[in-house]
This record gives C-alpha cells, structure tokens and sequence, in this order.
C-alpha cells in the first residue's frame, strides 16, 4: 500500500513587506541565477518515475489522442460541456480550496464545500492537501531561495514550472510541521489516508460515469479525463513559473511575484500574485473590483448562501501603503538616474545647464516633501490603530466585566430563590 501510494501521491504539488522597494511596475523577465557549482550539476537528484511517466503521458496523449479522435469520430456536446465541468471545478478546488482556503485560511468555509474543495483537488492530481499546502507554505516562507524555496523560479523557467517535481530536489521533500492546523482537519485527514483510491475514483471513473450519461463514453473520457488533465496541471503550474516572470509589480519588489492580468483570466484570478505575495492571507487575489478573478467573486457569492464565512481582508490603508511605498521609490530611482546623467553629461551637450539643475533640484525636493507627509500618515496611521486597539480591549473588559456582574446577580438571586424553599419547609415542618 505505501508504494501504491507513492505512486500517486507523489504526483505534482502546486506548489514581505520589509523596506522601501527598489522597482516601480517593472515588466520584464526575471534574471535567472547560474547553477551553483558544476559538481553540482553533474549530480542530478534521482529520477521521480511516476511523474515523470505522468506528465509524459498524458501530454503525449493530449497531442495525439485528442486531435486524432476528434477527426475520426468526433466530440459531443455532452463531452465537451462534462470537460467544461470538471475542468472548472479542478480549478477552483485548487484556488478556492487547496490555495485560499486551507494554505492561507484567508476564510472558512461549510464542510459541503470543504468535501467538494477535497473530492475535486483529488482530481486535479496534484497530490493530497497536506502535501500541497505544506509546500506551499514553505514557497511563501522561502520565496526565491534557491536551496529552499520548492518551485523558485531562481532556478529558471523549467524547473519552476515541472521540473522539480520530475527529481527528488532536497527543497521539494515533504515536510508536514508547517501544517498542524491541516493535520487536526478529518476531512484532509480522510483524503490523505486514501489518497490513491480517490485519485482513481476521479480520474476514471468520474470521467466513464460522465461519458455513459451522455452516450459517449470514449469520447468524454478523452476531453474530460485526459484533455482536462493536461490543461489543468499547466494552468496552475504557470503560477510557480510565468507569475513570477511575467508582468508588473506594483506592491513590492522584495520577490519575484508578478501581477499578470492574461495569467489571471485562464488560472481563475491567481494571475495577481504580486499583491499575493504581500498580502497571502486576503482571501482576493484581484483586490479591485474590476480584476478578473473569478475564485474572489465565488467566495464572496458563497457567503451569501451561508457556506464561506470570515472573509479576511487587507486593510485599505496598508494596500495605499504598499503602492505608494513602491511609487516612491521609484521617482527616486529616476531621479537617481537623471542626476547621474547630469553629472556624466559633457559641458557642451548641455543646454541652460543652470535650469536643468535647477529642475532637477525642485523635483529632488518635491519628492523629499511628499515622502515626509508619507512618512506622517503612516505614523499618524499607526497611532490611531494603537488607540482603536486599546478602545477594543476596553470595550471587551467592560463586556466582561459587566457579564461577570449579570452572572454573580443571578447567583444571588437563586440563592435567595434557594432560600425560600428552604423556608417553606420550615414552615411546613412548624405548622
């Protein structure tokens, strides 16, 4: 049974706000770090077989199988619209389920999702949640490393995307002390018990059952079972790969994660990830209104039938903070530049040198006067948080304290209730 299971769950896991940032919206590719040493090259991790064969397989037979059954017999509708399906619901398990709910508790959720959320991220094949969840984790804590971060995209493109779950990378190894609150869940427990039969369960005979509804067994199977497959795994890769390649980054530039719109539209609203990366535990990826991110707009329609609950979400405040930290820094680095270029420029390239200083000069100080009333809301900021903090835990003693009165009344007034009885049997006992 413990190689059936590694079998299967070793198949795929989806997978800071410190200082001033360096970088504005920078769009472009990231630098990828060269290998540490040749030594090290030379000595690849051993081969995981079982992915390696999955991946291989699967997309061999997505590119052949597909197209070449497509032109011979042809797909219904009913097949095409159970792919849609179950393509769907693999998708949002991971985002709404496996990511934004049980990776980073940005909300609760009604253990009928819960149970949809783990029969469905089973299907995706992208291992059991604990595994999931605990890499995760640590890609979030790591983010970057390239000896610890699982999926770092330091080690270019390929390995980010699939490669390191083709090779038993040391910073791949499971390791579950990250996730005691996932561990105490009997519902993970239960899938993570039986992983390897629900894998099968919805990886066949999900996509048979589908195809006998709809009188096309083969052909369902084909765009549901396989097609699905493959498309489902490469979305959600792209966001350990081209998410952090590919795109803006407004909010912070202290890691690699990048705010993509195209990626959001097909990974269900994951394609903001800058704003992730700062902000992991908001249960929106796409914070306005108008970003496509369809895993933010299920949660919140759920809560209005009753099954998610204590949506958390970054304060307005520390979002402004986080864009206009970024803004700044980037006016100084142009600024940086401008002077520099000023200051290497020949003589007689530059023409009214006095009033290109001068320019310079004022935008210099109307920076430095902006950044100060920064500063000062930020401070001002932080003062009235402290003062509304403290008015809670006032308000919490006062409901305390006054609870404790209401209940020692009420002790007394069984006492005086309790005394009366025993009156009345006294009277009795006299008369």
């Amino acid at each position: 049974m413990l190689g059936a299971r590694k079998f299967l769950a070793d198949v795929v896991r989806y997978p800071r706000n410190s200082h001033l940032h360096r970088h504005f919206m920078t769009k472009s590719t990231v630098s990828i770090s060269p290998s540490v040493d040749a030594s090290a090259q030379n000595e690849m991790p051993p081969r995981l077989w079982t992915t390696t064969l999955l991946f291989s397989i699967s997309m061999l037979a997505a590119i052949t199988v597909v197209p070449w059954y497509g032109f011979t017999h042809g797909f219904s509708v009913g097949a095409w619209a159970w792919y849609a399906f179950f393509l769907i619901a693999n998708g949002m398990s991971i985002t709404g389920g496996y990511h934004r709910l049980w990776a980073h508790k940005s909300y609760d959720a009604h253990w009928i999702l819960r149970l949809f959320f783990m029969i469905f991220g089973t299907m995706s094949l992208q291992n059991s949640a604990f595994a999931w969840c605990s890499g995760h984790r640590t890609h979030h804590l790591k983010v970057d490393d390239v000896d610890e971060d699982p999926y770092s995209i330091k080690r270019g493109f390929w390995f980010a995307h699939i490669g390191w779950m083709l090779r038993e990378y040391p910073s791949g190894k499971p390791d579950f002390t990250n996730i005691p609150d996932l561990k105490r869940d009997p519902l993970l427990q239960f899938q993570f018990k039986h992983y390897v039969p629900l894998a099968l369960i919805t990886n066949i005979g999900f996509p048979l059952l589908a195809g006998w509804s709809v009188g096309d067994l083969w052909g369902t199977f084909i765009l549901a079972g396989i097609l699905r497959l493959v498309v489902q795994h490469h979305v959600t890769f792209f966001i350990n790969s081209l998410a952090h390649m590919w795109g803006s980054r407004p909010y912070t530039d202290s890691n690699t994660a990048r705010d993509n719109p195209v990626l959001a539209f097909i990974t269900y609203g994951e394609g903001y990830h800058n704003f992730h990366h700062i902000f992991a535990h908001d249960y929106r990826n796409g914070v306005r209104w108008w970003q496509f991110d369809p895993t933010k707009w299920a949660i919140v329609a759920l809560q209005w039938v009753g099954l998610t609950r204590r949506l958390k979400r970054t304060p307005p405040f520390q979002i402004q903070r986080a864009l206009l930290a970024m803004q700044f820094t980037r006016a100084q680095e142009r600024l940086a530049r401008a002077q520099e270029k000023l200051a290497t420029m020949p003589a007689h390239e530059i023409h009214a040198p006095t009033s290109r200083h001068s320019h310079v000069e004022q935008l210099r100080q109307r920076i430095a006067h902006e950044y100060e009333h920064f500063l000062a809301a930020v401070a001002d900021w932080a003062k009235v948080k402290e003062q509304w903090l403290e008015q809670k835990k006032r308000e919490v003693i006062e409901h305390w304290e006054h609870a404790n009165l209401q209940r020692r009344l009420k002790e007394i007034e069984q006492g005086l209730r309790m005394q009366r009885r025993r009156i009345r049997v006294l009277h009795a006992q006299l008369a």
